[in-house]
């Protein structure tokens, strides 16, 4: 009879104990399922259709993107943006990682150690361009970095219509080009028409020339999308002890080398009062003949 309360308490205790390993292996789960969702959340905020690049498309856009956002830690997540930047064909053009001090003070908490507290912040301002074709996956990978965004701006600007018109440019130049080359072999007698002629001629080939440089800078915003990055962290503290300098009262002579060295002081002032007194001799004789014949003349 005593054996089943037992076996009966064993089985509770068991019950419970699987009851709370269940509710662990919740909880946990449920945190994962929060940091999934927020990671998630913080890709598809960030994303945006100007950032796809549409299939079977003649329209040529320039896309660019700008944000703004506050990360764990600026140095990690500087690294890794380079790190998928460089995975998917892009490139750094510009990166400057920065620590700003807010706040500086010392405290001495013996009597040789100093103890430093430094506030910084850390931010750091990248340019990165990548394939166009390959924006939206970088900018979505770059959201796994975010723990706050502050600003996000992304455009697509169409181009198609300018880099017509520049084609057409260049067609009318060089056009204008031939005819001006023409007329100067058939018609050209005269050294000023020919000079003339040749001065429009270089006008017209420096003309399609710009119209060719701004196509092919076009090309290469429409080809490689520019993304511009302004990340920071959170107000750091730093702590750092270190050794003090002496002080200048240590190295002051003791009570009886001071009196000695006052005695010698005022010995060498004495010194030189006498000194300076025996250089007066010649006005001390002056005075003293002067009064000899006061009392010799005067008095007679």
């Amino acid at each position: 009879m005593k054996t089943i309360p037992k076996v009966g308490l064993a089985i509770l205790i068991l019950g419970i104990a699987y009851s709370c390993k269940n509710a662990s292996e919740n909880e946990n789960a449920v945190s994962s399922a929060d940091y999934a969702t927020a990671t998630t959340d913080s890709a598809s905020v960030i994303s945006s259709s100007a950032a796809v690049q549409p299939k079977n498309s003649n329209r040529k856009f320039v896309r660019t993107a700008d944000i703004k956002f506050k990360v764990k830690n600026v140095a990690k997540s500087t690294y890794a943006i380079e790190n998928v930047t460089n995975k998917f064909g892009g490139f750094v053009t510009y990166t400057n990682l920065e620590s700003h001090i807010n706040h500086k003070e010392e405290s001495r908490v013996s009597q040789d150690s100093i103890l430093e507290t430094t506030k910084f912040t850390v931010d750091n301002n990248i340019t990165i361009r990548v394939p166009n074709t390959k924006l939206d996956t970088v900018i979505k990978l770059i959201a796994k970095e975010i723990d706050f965004l502050d600003s996000r701006l992304i455009k697509a600007d169409d181009v198609t219509l300018q880099m017509l018109s520049n084609k057409l440019a260049q067609k009318r130049s060089e056009s204008t080009e031939k005819r001006i080359a023409n007329s100067i072999d058939s018609k050209g007698k005269k050294l000023n028409q020919v000079m003339a002629a040749e001065e429009t001629s270089d006008t017209k080939k420096e003309a399609k020339d710009n119209k060719t440089i701004e196509n092919l800078s076009l090309n290469d915003q429409v080809n490689f999308s520019t993304i511009t990055i302004n990340l920071y962290q959170r107000e750091s503290i730093k702590h750092e002890l270190y050794a003090s300098e002496k002080s200048i009262n240590n190295y002051r002579p003791n009570l009886g080398l001071q009196i000695w060295d006052s005695l010698k002081t005022g010995w060498f002032m004495l010194e030189s009062i006498v000194a300076f007194i025996i250089q007066l001799w010649a006005i001390f004789l002056i005075v003293f003949l002067g009064w000899i014949g006061y009392k010799k003349f005067l008095k007679k």
